[in-house]
Order: structure tokens, then sequence, then C-alpha cells
């Protein structure tokens, strides 16, 4: 048992000056609800050259596919009929991406987008506002997107992998919602969402038959609020500050248990992404947007058991960072404290060691673009749960219980996607190479600037013996 949980533990050792702005302040309609705001022409900032700005804004956009993949725009809109693969497409905050594919249907449009970082759409501008409230967002859902999905290719009609621009039922994107919760499935876990309450979270369930799984994770505030400030000057980023305030606290609960399963390690975007539009700032429509992240990884070390825990802590005042001309500082006001023990709280009836994972990501992001393609300034937190429950068969002498919490911040200027995201995606493009005739360049996972920083990390195992792993006294 004491080589199995240092094993266990070692795994789950955790990762872990401005101008002026004119702000959109007309009441949204549906189309610029469904699919964001407009872009405006306004002499304080600078397009790149390569960037093609389709007029119309929402109402130039017919639909678009789960993934946010492929954009069906009005052909006839204005410059529409500029686009070409390798340019990039901006009609809203939302529709803009590098063009890959381009093909007609109908008298319409069909774009498929892959991301692009925030320098290579805007040139030169000065972008910042204060107070940003973070209160009743809008919710879009990705529906069922190709990353979502448990299958070994992408989606098409019976005995075809067709790609999904080319299917005449292809899914597309809900209408977004307020509220602050909903509903996604990916991978076979449910996933309910909230926002903002108190919070974001999500709770997740899961049942193949043999594994089941349910918990909450949260990363608790209160009235947050939002700073930020972004200078690009010839495509190059020269200063960018963001600051997110709340008192940030991390708070958990699970129950898992095994038989005749099998173990598993998953990871995927929670498909619902909180929105707070900001309007046009120097023309530029910006949003601030909270994404979340799951993964769950389970190392259960019998057929039969079960597991259960719970715990709370306070993490920080604020997070946020600066950057200025290569230089860059991370601002967190750290205040961790213990307000229930995860330790403590676990129990079960493990026959062998039960190990679990839990992975949770929060993104704070201002800037364009939707889904997993979010480009602009950001700010995350990952906090990574480890816990292993050693066996009751070994209890009379000892029965091990060993955590380890760790919270990760990421700051950065630009993109980053989940790596099984991208690879989905990358499979989906390459079945578009029979068409286009020529291979389509893979999409980068990331782009831009990026900064790790350690919030918190730590490990305990009780009871203090050697069996534990504990050097003997």
């Amino acid at each position: 048992m004491r080589r199995t949980l240092a094993a266990w533990m070692a795994i789950v050792a955790v990762v872990a000056a401005a101008c002026s702005s004119t702000s959109d302040q007309a009441p949204p309609d549906d189309a610029r609800l469904r699919f964001g705001q407009a872009v405006a022409d306004h002499p304080a900032a600078r397009l790149q050259p390569d960037v093609v700005v389709v007029g119309g804004g929402g109402d130039a956009i017919r639909s678009v596919t789960a993934d946010g993949l492929t954009w069906r725009i009005d052909a006839d809109a204005r410059h529409a009929r500029d686009l070409a693969p390798g340019k990039v497409m901006f009609v809203t905050d939302r529709a803009v991406g590098r063009v890959l594919d381009l093909a007609e249907e109908g008298g319409d449009l069909l774009v498929t987008v892959g991301p692009v970082d925030l320098t290579e759409v805007i040139r030169d501008g000065t972008f910042e506002q204060d107070g940003i409230t973070l209160g009743d967002p809008l919710v879009y859902l990705a529906g069922q997107p190709l990353w979502a999905q448990d299958t070994g290719r992408p989606p098409g009609r019976a005995g075809k992998s067709v790609p999904l621009r080319r299917q005449d039922d292809r899914p597309a994107q809900p209408a977004p919602v307020r509220g602050g919760t909903a509903t996604t499935q990916a991978l076979g876990y449910t996933v309910y969402t909230s926002c903002c309450t108190d919070g974001v979270g999500a709770h997740f369930t899961y049942d193949d038959g043999g594994v089941r799984l349910a918990g909450t994770v949260t990363l608790t505030f209160r009235k947050p609020d939002a700073n930020f400030h972004l200078a690009i000057g010839a495509g190059k980023v020269t200063r960018a500050e963001l600051q997110v305030s709340g008192g940030f606290g991390i708070k958990v609960a699970f129950e898992g248990g095994i038989q005749d399963g099998h173990n598993h390690r998953k990871q995927f975007p929670i498909d619902a992404d909180l929105s707070f539009p900001i309007g046009q700032i120097a023309g530029i429509p910006l949003s601030f947007t909270v994404s979340q992240t799951l993964t769950v990884e389970t190392a259960f070390g019998a057929k039969l058991g079960t597991v259960k825990g719970s715990g709370e802590f306070a993490l920080a005042g604020s997070i946020g960072f600066g950057y200025r001309d290569g230089s860059f500082g991370p601002k967190v006001t750290d205040q961790f404290q213990r307000k229930s023990s995860l330790l403590n709280s676990l129990s079960g009836v493990p026959v062998g060691v039960m190990g679990l994972v839990i992975r949770h990501g929060v993104r704070f992001t201002v800037g364009i673009s939707a889904l997993v393609f979010k480009a602009g300034v950001y700010a995350e937190l990952t906090t990574s749960y480890g816990t292993t429950l050693g066996s009751a068969l070994g209890a009379a002498y000892a029965q091990c219980r060993g955590v380890a919490i760790g919270v990760q911040a990421a700051f950065g200027i630009g993109y980053s996607i989940l790596e099984p995201v991208v690879k989905v995606i990358n499979k989906f493009l390459s079945l578009l190479t029979p068409i286009t005739r020529k291979p389509i360049p893979p999409i980068k996972a990331d782009s831009g600037l990026r900064w790790p920083h350690t919030v918190y990390t730590n490990e305990e195992v009780i009871p203090d013996v050697q069996v534990c792993g504990h050097p003997p006294k």
C-alpha cells in the first residue's frame, strides 16, 4: 500500500494612455445577441491589411455550426466577396477568425475559420475600461461540438466522413440565454454550469455502468469586477493589464465508486461561454468572457469501492497581471486559508486504493471570438484536487488518506486551446483536403505571450505512520 499510495501521490501532486472609447449602448436585437457586436470604423484603431470586415454585423450571419468552426453568411453582404483562404474574417466580436476554407451554397458563403491572435486582427490601437461588472451574463452554448463527442471521427452521414459544413442538416449553435446556468454534455459527462451570484462553477455527473462519479467545483467570489488596458502598436502588444477583483476562493465536493469498471482520464472545455458584452472601444467590439475547463482522472485500485470528500478554501483577494515592453509581473493578492478540510472529509469503503484527480480551470478573457477560439488579454486559474483513500482491508492498522491541492495561474495575451480539442479540430480540417484539393494548415494550440504563476500548492498524508509513506521515526 505504501508504494501504491506514494506513487499515486506523486502523480496527483499538483500541476498543476488611452484613446477615448465610444461605447455602443444601443439595445441589442436578436441578431446581435446571437452572433455578437458589429465592427465600426474609428480613427483610433487600425486593422491588419489582410482583415476583411464584412458589413452588416449579426444581420449578415445566417447560422454557425455548434463547434463555432463554420459560419454561414450572406454572400451579398458588404465585402463578403473579398473573403479568401488565408484572410481574416471579421464580422462581429464572435464571428472572427482566419479563413481556412470557403464555399458557396444557395446564395450564402460557408466560411470555415481557425483561431487568430489579437495582433493578427488589430495593428494599432489602445483599449481600456474600468469597473466591468460581472453580474448577469449571456450564456452561449456550443450544442454538441466535435470535441464533445466520444467517437473516433467527426460525424457525417452514414458510412461517410462528411465535413460538417457540407451537411444540410448540420447542427447549429442554440441562441444565447440569460441567467448564468446551462447544461452541457461531453465525453459521457453531463455538466451543469452556474454563474455569478457566489462564483463560477460546474456540477458534473458520469455513469457508464462500471464507474459512477458526481461532483461540484467552484471558483467562489463576491461581486467581482474587472479593469483592463491594452495597447497595440505596429502589430505588437506594448502594454497590457488585467485585474479581476472579488475575493476568490475554491470549493469542491465529490463522490465516486467503481464496480467492475475501468479507469479513465477525460479533459474537455465546458461548452458554455459566459459573456459580458463591453461594447465598441475605438470601433472594436469587445466582450468579457468567462470560460471553464474540466479534467477528471480516476485511479481506482480495485474493481469495487467508493470514495467521498469535500473542502473549501479562501484563495486570493484579486488576480491579474501587468505587461509593458517585454516585462511581465503577476498581481495576485494571496490569502490562502482553509475553511473546511478536504483531507479530514475523505471517506468511503475502498477495497483497494481509490485515487481521483479533479482539475477545474476558469479563464477570464477580454477580447474577441467565441468558444475555444477566444483571443485577447486573459487571466486563468486552474485548481487541481488530488485525493487518495487507502484500502479498507488495511484499516485495522492504518487507513491512509492523502490530498494534494494546487492552484496554478496563467496570464497571457493571445489564445491557447486544450490539446485534445486541437487534435479533434485538426482531424476535422484534414477531411476538407479532398474538397479544397490542397492541405489546410493545422491550427496551433497556442499563440501570443503566456506566463505561468503558482498561487498555492500543498500535499498532506495522514496518519503520520511509515505505511502511509512517512519516513520512519
